[in-house]
């Protein structure tokens, strides 16, 4: 049996990171760079990429299609699947965070609260939590027009610098939990082909590590 690996990962963003975190970690990144339309890219003798969605990137590991992915925590938390977490490489650091219009009291009013948001999974999870009653309405676009709208009284959604939430009127009240894209594997996959993804892991970690 080979232990050539496929490494499902995250398109755009979190794609371009991780291209300079694996050449920092000795890896030849060129056939990345000059990727075309390829989405299965040779990284090395005994590794493939495969660039895919975000979502796709857990379905892809938990099936066993591919060894390893990477992925932002919020796609983990929101599509949660069987495999293993085995690694913070630290790239994408944001948070998820309850917003609404500013100087509104949240917590304090009365009743069935409304809450819109792209994550009802993290959401729903959170007020549990707090044991808040709440309706969820999913969005798919901005977020952000909810409580503008008069259609939700807050939002749960992931903040970086909270530029826009401040320039549309709205102010964060709760911060909610950290994300930061991981690294998951295949719980088949980490047994069969151990060593090839451990030594793809360990150079990453050490990457990371020399990029804080």
């Amino acid at each position: 049996m080979t232990d050539k690996i496929k490494i499902a990962l995250t398109k755009g963003r979190l794609e371009k990171q991780t291209a300079v975190l694996l050449k920092k970690a000795g890896f030849d990144t060129a056939s990345l760079s000059d990727k075309g339309r390829r989405l299965i890219i040779p990284l090395s003798d005994d590794i493939d990429i495969v660039l895919a969605k975000a979502p796709d990137v857990v379905t892809y590991v938990e099936h066993g299609v591919c060894d390893i992915g990477i992925a932002g925590r919020d796609m983990l938390l929101e599509h949660q699947g069987r495999y293993y977490e085995i690694a913070d490489i630290g790239l994408g650091k944001c948070r998820f965070a309850l917003a609404g219009k500013k100087g509104a009291d949240f917590f304090g009013k009365h009743g069935v609260k409304t809450v819109a948001t792209k994550y009802p999974v993290v959401a729903k999870t959170y007020f549990d939590k707090k044991r808040v009653d709440v309706d969820i309405v999913r969005i798919e676009g901005s977020v952000e027009l909810a409580p503008l709208l008069g259609l939700a009284d807050a939002i749960v959604d992931i903040v970086e610098t909270g530029a826009t939430l401040y320039e549309n009127g709205l102010e964060i009240y709760e911060d909610i939990i950290p994300v930061s894209a991981r690294v998951i594997a295949n719980t088949a996959s980490l047994k069969l082909k151990k060593r090839t993804i451990e030594d793809f892991v360990s150079r990453l970690e050490k990457a990371a590590l020399d990029n804080d």
